[in-house]
């Protein structure tokens, strides 16, 4: 694997995500599986996860929306497709996609997410087009799971059913991903953490994703699509502790990524700082300069590179912190407007490593000023502080009296800072210790 291919990726490198903004172009609807927790057919704008979109493009509608986005965006490194669909059950418009954006710019990283049914009859055209990094959402490798994780396949104009389409769909997943780690593409394996059916065997999933050549795995909980057959059966999501030791027990295998969005298929920008329902917020668009571009781009590796020093200082006494933040690194988002945070752990010698990323309601959602004074707020606020109760602090660049009270009696300090989240880490935790002795 080649350093190119992971410097500017913000899902494949961690730090990248601080610096690097992506685009999916949504050109691919149709899907060739039916998974448990997907509703295919519920849609909405306020929806921030897999498989929603507010329109579906044609290729040459994605081409002119990346040409423009590429002018207002310099840091865009990454063009992805994910859906709505999966994008080898649409290959045609999706290899005819990535030709186009090829075509605008052959430095752009190209990003193929799918399901993995049909990559094994697809590995050698990636490869060939350049595509550099693919994602397979893999959930089990025992069919007797994966039967309680699909409906059904759709395979060579056949439909498969319980451990029949489980089975087969495995097999076409390992067989797509040992083809990729030899063709020299890089694989990401995704897997949906869904309790009481895979938290235990996932840790297995890694072994043998590792075992085919798969760069990293990325483990993400379940959200309950609505509508969706584990919505109506009353499946629950992980808790965080459950969320966290799965994470763990798989990472002492391979690399596992911590800091995944769980992204729209048409999703625009950075992780955490997704634009593609508030496109008046992208900056005005200018000619394409590519000289400006590759220097802009330049010095942000530059930048990345300086601070890619391994921690090296004592975890077991790290203090957990949540920072409301809208993206570029940085502590810069108000609580009441904060629909995740990022949960990092600090050590000793003020290090520290992102852990997680929980998402929440936003306390302030225009019900009622700063979610008092109804029910809905006072909900809301209790959701979000059962899912920070582990941290001891809470960074962001604003808090109402009311909800920074209500916070300390749950035993969460909220500090008020700006700035570069490392920084402001190192800093508060360091406040934090002191006043504590």
């Amino acid at each position: 694997m080649s350093e190119s291919a992971l410097l500017k990726h913000p899902c494949y490198n961690e730090e990248a995500h601080h610096h690097f903004a992506r685009m999916h172009v949504a050109v691919a609807p149709k899907c060739n599986i039916r998974c448990n927790y997907c509703n295919p057919k519920f849609d909405c704008v306020n929806e921030s996860r897999p498989g929603v979109v507010s329109e579906v493009l044609s290729p040459e509608e994605a081409g002119n929306r990346v040409s423009r986005t590429m002018a207002q965006l310099p840091n865009l490194s990454v063009i992805g497709i994910a859906g709505p669909g999966d994008p080898l059950a649409n290959a045609e418009a999706t290899f005819r996609t990535f030709r186009i954006m090829a075509s605008l710019d052959p430095d752009l990283h190209l990003c193929l997410s799918t399901n993995g049914l049909m990559l094994p009859d697809y590995v050698e055209e990636i490869k060939e087009l350049g595509i550099r990094h693919v994602t397979v959402t893999m959930n089990a490798i025992d069919p007797k799971i994966g039967a309680r994780v699909y409906s059904h396949i759709v395979y060579q104009g056949q439909v498969y059913r319980d451990e029949a389409a489980a089975a087969l769909l495995i097999e076409r997943q390992l067989q797509g991903i040992e083809m990729l780690a030899k063709a020299g593409v890089l694989c990401k394996v995704n897997s949906v953490h869904i309790p009481e059916v895979n938290g235990e065997h996932l840790r297995e999933v890694t072994r043998k994703v590792k075992e085919l050549g798969a760069f990293s795995h990325n483990i993400m909980p379940l959200i309950l699509s609505p509508g969706s057959f584990f919505e109506k059966q009353g499946f629950r999501v992980p808790t965080n502790e459950e969320s966290i030791e799965v994470q763990r027990a798989s990472a002492e295998i391979m690399p596992v990524m911590r800091h995944c969005r769980q992204c729209r298929a048409d999703a625009v920008g950075m992780l955490g700082g997704d634009m593609s329902q508030t496109p008046e917020m992208l900056p005005a668009g200018q000619s394409f300069d590519k000289a400006a571009r590759d220097e802009i781009q330049e010095q942000l590796v530059s930048r990345m590179k300086q601070r890619s020093e391994e921690p090296v200082g004592d975890w077991s006494s790290a203090v957990r912190v949540a920072v409301a933040t809208r993206g570029s690194g940085e502590v810069n988002q108000h609580f009441g407007h904060a629909k995740e945070f990022l949960v990092y752990e600090v050590n000793d010698l003020g290090e520290s490593r992102l852990i997680g990323v929980r998402k929440v309601q936003a306390y302030c959602n225009g019900l009622a000023e700063c979610g008092e004074g109804g029910e809905g707020g006072a909900r809301v606020f209790g959701e979000t502080v059962q899912m920070l109760k582990d941290c001891e602090l809470l960074l962001c660049s604003g808090i109402g009296k009311a909800p920074a009270s209500k916070l300390q009696y749950a035993g969460i300090m909220p500090i008020v800072c700006k700035g570069e989240i490392e920084q402001q880490l190192k800093k508060n935790v360091k406040y934090l210790t002191y006043f504590a002795q």
